[in-house]
């Protein structure tokens, strides 16, 4: 099995299990600070006014995941598909990998501000970027 596909498994795992430190967090706040009441819309998306910040950097980070995820993931499943893995392609999947761990991990301790965030996350489109080569060149 190709190590592309084997990052794209660890990516999709890691995808499927970044909503738990929003879960813990909305679970853990302190009592009273979300009212019994509270529509939806209080813990989804989360309100500034209710959740301890590093609850909504979470929340954001798993989302963040999501919305650059998808497409690398359709992009390494087309170039699997011609054939096209290449030292590229396993490098550019390796970056990637390193890169969207870096930017959840950075995102909810707050510790990933401007311009790192930005950057990580522009390096994460770069390497969809490459894959897309590799699948256009295939």
């Amino acid at each position: 099995m190709a190590v592309e596909l084997i990052i794209l498994g660890v990516l999709a795992l890691t995808a499927a299990s970044l909503w738990i430190p929003y879960i813990v967090g909305v679970n853990t706040a302190p009592d009273g600070s979300i009212p019994a009441d509270a529509p939806d819309g209080f813990i989804i998306p989360p309100d500034p006014n209710v959740h301890r910040p590093w609850v909504r950097r979470a929340y954001r980070a798993h989302l963040n995941l999501l919305e650059q995820s998808v497409p690398f993931a359709i992009l390494v499943l087309l170039v699997d598909r011609v054939d096209g893995f290449s030292a590229l392609t396993l490098w550019a999947s390796i970056a990637f990998l390193i890169l969207r761990i870096a930017h959840a991990v950075g995102y909810i301790t707050g510790t990933a501000r401007f311009p790192g965030r930005p950057l990580i996350f522009t390096g994460g489109w770069i390497c969809c970027l490459l894959m897309a080569w590799a699948f256009f060149a295939a």
